[in-house]
């Protein structure tokens, strides 16, 4: 259940509003600051609750409407329709992801390899656009014998990419236990597709302050996917970025997985939170990546995540469907020219690193 309050309520009214519905109605009341109306978002149990008689509590509400939706806070009546923006810290500065906002290019390998590499491929995706670098520190494989990443030694990395270009830094957690190392380097921590459904991981990102990227699982519904979403924001954070990676369907001649684009106007339906496209997962093949990226931005998304490696054919995981530098900077170059159509490409373009 939310309820709006008009234009111009006075801050202290809504902070009695919040105060009366926590003490005396037993509900967890919050407070959800829009650009033109503060929309308080009530948590607990309403299915008996009467909103003539909620709207009777002050003049200066509006309406009193019921989320009938499974997910809650992840929907986007909780927000009364308005997108939100996830702030992400990084040396640079503050970089905004959401539907207002100017798109965002994530790009890197798979794995972290070796200081050489991720320190190279961080100058060459900032120097073409790029804003934050993607790189798997920890890694889940099908196989058990597959390379499964150098862990806390990648971290210290990435870290040093991060010193020496500016950029943000995504990055996957399997474990909870990891969580504390890795956010000392991660400005965005990454929840991979084969963790969507672990509610216990979910808890434990939620719990902790730094933004979060979520993927979508691999054979995920669009609503398992919020509710997945959901955990995370009924545990405290509401900085969540839905990523869509790919789904896995009948056919899997021509490409690893299906890279569901209409999930971009789904989506814009059902919630607030920011979208991101991975076509490199998406498709499983560097020469698929444009076209999909390309489309990506056609449709709407607020971000994309993009493989690059200095040398895919000896990338340790995922070089078929990763981009060299010079294809990336190529990439870039083709997709400002939408970007730009539909003014969501950077005006001001970083500096050359």
């Amino acid at each position: 259940m939310i309820i709006v309050t008009k234009i111009g309520s006075p801050e202290g009214e809504i902070d009695r509003l919040c105060h009366e519905l926590k003490t005396n109605w037993g509900l967890t009341p919050e407070k959800i600051v829009g650009r033109y109306k503060v929309v308080i978002g009530l948590v607990g149990e309403t299915t008996d609750l009467d909103p003539l008689q909620l709207q009777e509590m002050s003049p200066w509400i509006e309406q009193v409407m019921r989320v009938e939706r499974p997910y809650k806070r992840v929907s986007l009546e909780f927000r009364h329709g308005e997108a939100s923006t996830v702030v992400v810290s990084t040396p640079d500065g503050p970089i905004p992801f959401g539907l207002h906002q100017d798109l965002v290019v994530v790009a890197g390998p798979c794995s972290v390899e070796n200081e050489q590499m991720i320190i190279e491929t961080a100058q060459r995706v900032k120097a073409a656009g790029a804003r934050f670098l993607r790189g798997g520190a920890y890694k889940p494989r099908t196989s058990p014998y597959s390379f499964q990443g150098h862990g806390e030694s990648a971290l210290n990395l990435l870290a040093a990419a991060k010193e020496k270009t500016g950029l943000g830094i995504i990055t996957e957690v399997m474990d909870a236990t990891d969580l504390p190392k890795l956010t000392e380097v991660a400005d965005v921590v990454q929840v991979g597709a084969r963790n969507m459904q672990n509610f216990s991981l979910l808890k434990k990102v939620g719990a902790q302050d730094k933004p979060v990227l979520l993927k979508r699982g691999m054979s995920a519904t669009i609503e398992e996917w919020l509710m997945a979403a959901e955990y995370i924001l009924a545990a405290g954070n509401a900085n969540v970025i839905l990523c869509e990676r790919g789904i896995r369907t009948f056919d899997r001649q021509y490409a690893r997985n299906t890279l569901d684009l209409s999930a971009i106007p789904v989506l814009r339906s059902l919630t607030h939170l920011p979208i991101m496209i991975d076509p490199s997962h998406g498709t499983g093949r560097a020469e698929y990546v444009p076209a999909m990226a390309m489309g990506a931005i056609a449709t709407g998304t607020d971000s994309l995540m993009i493989e690059v490696h200095p040398n895919p054919a000896k990338a340790l995981s995922d070089g078929p469907q990763s981009l060299t530098p010079d294809k990336f900077d190529q990439l870039m170059e083709e997709m400002a020219v939408i970007g730009k159509t539909i003014n969501r490409w950077p005006q001001k373009e970083p500096a050359i690193v």
